[in-house]
């Protein structure tokens, strides 16, 4: 299992994404477009969810495919991010066919970063509408990471967050990917270092290459929170593969896919938290996976999904202004 070229979620066959970016308001929207309808599923484990056009994702309900999901800042205020993509869809012809009507299936999940310190003052309507929109007219095949898109307002319990990616090409020829909004109540470093708790999965060093440390600090054990910032908190994520899915296969792996948050986040999946996966299989690799092909693909969303966490926080950037350090000016 190495990564693939882009060490993106966009290494997926099928999938693009587009990010829009603003950095006054400390806050963004991240969307993955399908360029084809894909299967998909969902699964919530944090206490604190924000979403939308969820319950059709599960597997027996009727809708088997999306067209794109979003992730968006803004807190409940962010749910509008979707119909900025809807609306950007529907000017492509795309949707799901009812009679002479199209709807397109745009899922949507966002975090808490109203209390960041950016400009929220936007009047009667938020600006989440056209950041959807405009976050559906960039995507492509690569995109920023870190303090961009729904990651740009994000923090953790120690530095700030951001949105990461990572991917995954198999031995079994198919290729997993994840894409992540880390805005978590907990911390993705190992108690008071810069030593991120998902460095048994690192690649390449695409997160500093710190390896966990030695001797590992006793007070590790002890979590670490935002609960004094009060909750500004949730991790929000899409793993995706090539693979040909069922709806029930796509929500396994999304459940898989959790415990890549176990492994890179202490604590994770809080009362808080509305830690969220979505799944996605755009089953452009031809084929269906074989019983133990399908555990390969789960372990392999669990550790793809640490290594874009971790990302995430490695690739924020400072700005004037932060209410936390990023990680790259602790150096």
């Amino acid at each position: 299992m190495r990564p693939g070229p882009r060490n993106r979620i966009t290494d997926v066959a099928g999938l693009l994404v587009g990010n829009a970016t603003d950095h006054a308001l400390r806050s963004g929207v991240t969307v993955v477009l399908c360029e084809e309808p894909a299967t998909a599923a969902v699964q919530v484990l944090g206490g604190a969810p924000g979403t939308r056009e969820t319950d059709l994702l599960e597997p027996h309900n009727t809708v088997a495919a999306v067209d794109a999901v979003v992730l968006s800042g803004g807190s409940a205020f962010g749910l509008d991010a979707a119909s900025g993509v809807q609306a950007g869809l529907r000017e492509r012809g795309r949707g799901f066919e009812v009679g002479p009507f199209r709807v397109p299936i745009v899922p949507a999940a966002i975090l808490f970063d109203l209390a960041n310190g950016g400009d929220k003052g936007w009047g009667r309507f938020p600006p989440y509408r056209e950041l959807g929109h405009a976050a559906l007219a960039a995507v492509a095949a690569d995109f920023a990471t870190g303090s961009a898109g729904a990651g740009t307002g994000a923090t953790t319990a120690t530095f700030k967050g951001g949105l990461g990616t990572a991917s995954a090409a198999l031995g079994n020829g198919f290729t997993v990917g994840a894409l992540v909004a880390v805005n978590a109540l907990g911390s993705a470093t190992v108690g008071g270092t810069r030593h991120f708790w998902a460095a048994p999965f690192e690649e390449d060093g695409e997160f500093g290459g710190l390896g966990l440390p030695s001797p590992f600090p006793a007070e590790a054990r002890l979590p670490r929170t935002k609960l004094s910032a009060g909750p500004e908190n949730t991790t929000i994520a899409v793993v995706a593969t090539d693979a040909a899915l069922t709806k029930a296969e796509a929500k396994r792996l999304a459940i898989a896919a959790h415990d890549g948050f176990s492994r890179a986040l202490w604590p994770a999946h809080t009362p808080l938290d509305g830690d969220l996966v979505f799944a996605l299989a755009t089953g452009r690799a031809g084929r269906t996976p074989e019983p133990m092909d399908f555990i390969d693909l789960c372990a392999a969303a669990a550790a793809t999904m640490a290594r874009a966490i971790a990302r995430g926080v490695h690739d924020a950037e400072p700005r004037p202004g932060d209410l936390s350090p990023a990680w790259a000016s602790t150096l």
